[in-house]
């Protein structure tokens, strides 16, 4: 049983996948995706968390989308390309399922229900992409600090996330003094921890209010978009705290 909820979503697909794909171990920093470079393989992510910025000539990053094991990396290939203008790079480590991109198109082309599965999978990446770029434009740093971190709470499966401040500040955007004071205010209101290069979640259902509409239009969309029951989507609702 797979751990990733795509690869475990499947039943008879998973005989045009089996034999390609491989385990591989996740480090921090790793980079899975480079822009504008063939995108050579598809990972499913078992654990872990993977990020997707884009970056400015003058080399200025932003976060443009963020993996689990809810989903996939190189979701472009899915799209008939051969590759994208974002970098992807591990950003808590884990590990994956690995598949030659040639593999997935060619199962893809074989089973229309496992086409279908993925491009609902493509379309729920663009969803994210679609409501980060409505929190950039119009929620406050202190939001979207919160959103990111229940976002990466969702997928890293632990309390505890590698976070620096200088990670921070490239996805969302800011100078490292606006991550700290941020930080700071989280941290007052006891949502979080900050310790160094780590943010520790004390109380989920503080920050999701604090996140507001930028986290929780997410969360609601997703189980509709990919069709599975609401009790396997995030647990946008849940109230865990520490």
């Amino acid at each position: 049983m797979f751990r990733n909820e795509l690869l475990n979503s499947f039943s008879e697909e998973l005989q045009w996948l089996e034999a390609d794909l491989q385990p591989v171990k996740l480090d921090v920093g790793d980079i899975l995706v480079e822009p504008d470079a063939p995108i050579q393989h598809v990972h499913f992510i078992e654990s872990g968390v993977v990020a997707a910025v884009t970056t400015t000539p003058d080399g200025r990053s932003l976060e443009v989308f963020s993996v689990g094991r809810e989903g996939m990396t190189g979701v472009s290939v899915l799209l008939g390309a051969d590759r994208t203008s974002w970098r992807s790079f591990v950003q808590g480590a884990g590990s994956a399922f690995r598949i030659p991109t040639w593999a997935i198109r060619e199962a893809a082309e074989r089973s229309p229900s496992l086409r279908e599965t993925l491009l609902r999978y493509a379309h729920s990446v663009m969803v994210q992409m679609a409501e980060t770029a409505l929190a950039l434009g119009h929620y406050s740093l202190n939001q979207r600090l919160a959103r990111l971190i229940l976002m990466s709470h969702d997928r890293a499966g632990s309390e505890e996330l590698l976070m620096t401040h200088e990670f921070l500040a490239m996805m969302l955007g800011v100078r490292r003094a606006g991550v700290s004071e941020a930080l700071a205010l989280l941290e007052g209101e006891g949502m979080i921890r900050s310790a160094r290069g780590k943010v520790i979640v004390r109380d989920r259902t503080k920050l999701i209010s604090m996140a507001g509409g930028s986290y929780n239009r997410l969360a609601a969309a997703r189980p509709a978009i990919m069709r599975v029951p609401t009790e396997n989507a995030f647990s946008a609702g849940t109230n865990r705290q520490h």
